[in-house]
């Protein structure tokens, strides 16, 4: 069983773990006409705004409510009622995402109350905006932990409740975020592919695809509408990705009785095989042809690739699902998990992470257990270990801010996981070293008659 080493550092040297506002402020980017509000100073909102931007290389509609010193004092209920009332009659959102922070989470303010009762006061000038609070403190948890908050969040607070007429052939898909923009429009591809009808939430690949508008838009401009998220009861059926999804999905399932099937990784040759089972159950359809030719082509690759993974020692830093879906990929092709390092220890998918230790940590604890790895794999942040430390980095997850494309990379499915045995591969073959003549001689570790110190002359 995998042992979770707990931090025991008073300080994060090179952090490796993104907040919970931010994970949430995200999953509120896949909302059409949305914008993201924190709850808390002006500082928290800027820092996970550069990241977004970074790595997104897009405009983001992020907001803040401003508080101050005499705010953080006395209460922030107004700030945030003006904050609200500002941004409908300036942006006219669709959805105002009110994700808390650290701050008025310590003070142990009652921002559900706050939020009801800024519903009622303001009915008339709020109509046509849904406001959706997520509690989201900086001091627990982690980006996957604010992801599902926000997504549970909205289908608690926009989701019609009640049993509803069900649509056999309408899946409500609930991912996971670390799933890129390219991953949900491959995933919707498939589902089409069988007959099927998809709602994603969220759908980043509508809201953060790298498209342009013809004009100013202040709010997101594409991704899940509000009328689909309303009707999610209408699904015949939610798939869930990623274990920090169960919570969503049980959400949805609690108010409208829509079943769900959670899949925890859907790298690899197992999980792709299941999801793609799965489809041809709810359809009733065969498999199609192209996607079979996809499965014979991922085939190829793991028989080309397994030969330049076998033996090799990763040292993994990310989220704990997306910690699974890499490590799970990287043994399935014979290599070794050497170091596996995660944000938080609040996730049962630790315990099925193939690894025999999980440090909760920082990237300065990845590059202490990392010595003699063959692959970094991480987030930008850790490319300072990767030339310290003179191993190869593999850029996953977010943020990725020093390379172009990262959201348009695709690793799950048939597709998608060739493509990942193609990378690593790749990397590891650049990297390989060409030995010196003195490691080829055989017998540059054979004893000479005499021992060691005797004369070259008397060896014959």
């Amino acid at each position: 069983m995998t042992r979770i080493l707990h931090q025991t550092k008073s300080a994060a040297i090179n952090p490796l773990k993104l907040s919970q506002p931010l994970g949430a402020a995200l999953a509120f980017l896949g909302i059409d006409g949305a914008v993201p509000l924190f709850h808390g100073i002006q500082g928290c909102t800027s820092f996970a705004l550069v990241l977004l931007v970074r790595h997104f290389k897009e405009t983001i509609p992020l907001q803040t409510t401003a508080m101050d010193e005499v705010t953080t004092i006395l209460g922030g209920s107004d700030n945030l009622e003006e904050a609200i009332l500002n941004l409908k009659t300036r942006t006219t959102p669709k959805l105002i995402g009110v994700c808390t922070t650290a701050l008025v989470e310590t003070r142990g303010e009652d921002c559900a109350g706050d939020v009801a009762d800024i519903r009622l006061k303001r009915a008339k000038e709020l109509a046509g905006t849904e406001i959706v609070l997520a509690n989201t403190p900086d001091f627990a948890g982690a980006l996957e932990e604010g992801w599902a908050k926000a997504v549970t969040a909205m289908i608690e607070a926009v989701t019609r409740p009640g049993e509803r007429a069900r649509q056999s052939k309408k899946i409500a898909i609930l991912p996971g975020w670390n799933l890129t923009v390219a991953d949900l429009e491959h995933l919707r591809d498939m589902v089409e592919s069988f007959g099927l009808k998809s709602v994603i939430l969220p759908d980043l690949s509508g809201s953060l695809d790298g498209t342009l508008p013809d004009h100013w838009v202040p709010t997101t401009y594409g991704g899940t509408s509000i009328e689909d998220i309303r009707e999610l009861g209408t699904a015949g059926h939610c798939i869930a990705i990623g274990e920090h999804m169960r919570r969503p999905a049980e959400a949805l399932y609690k108010a409208t009785g829509v079943p769900y099937v959670l899949f925890q990784s859907l790298t690899g040759l197992k999980g792709a095989d299941q999801f793609v089972s799965l489809l041809c159950a709810i359809s009733g359809e065969p498999v199609p042809a192209n996607v079979r030719r996809r499965r014979a082509q991922l085939q190829d690759a793991l028989l080309d690739g397994h030969f330049h993974f076998g033996g090799k020692k990763i040292a993994i830093a990310a989220e704990p699902d997306q910690l699974y879906q890499l490590a799970t990929f990287f043994v399935d092709l014979g290599a070794d998990i050497t170091a596996a390092v995660t944000t938080t220890d609040m996730s049962k998918i630790l315990e099925k992470v193939p690894a025999e230790s999980i440090q909760v940590g920082d990237l300065g604890d990845l590059e202490t257990s990392a010595g003699g790895a063959d692959l970094l794999v991480t987030h930008s942040h850790g490319r300072q270990t990767s030339e310290r430390l003179g191993i190869p980095l593999m850029r996953v997850g977010f943020p990725v801010f020093d390379r172009l494309g990262s959201q348009h990379k695709l690793s799950i499915l048939y597709q998608g996981t060739r493509d990942l045995v193609f990378e690593v591969a790749n990397i590891f073959q650049a990297d390989r070293r060409a030995p010196t003549p003195e490691e080829l001689n055989p017998f540059r570790k054979r004893e000479m008659p005499g021992g060691p110190d005797a004369s070259p002359l008397t060896c014959h």
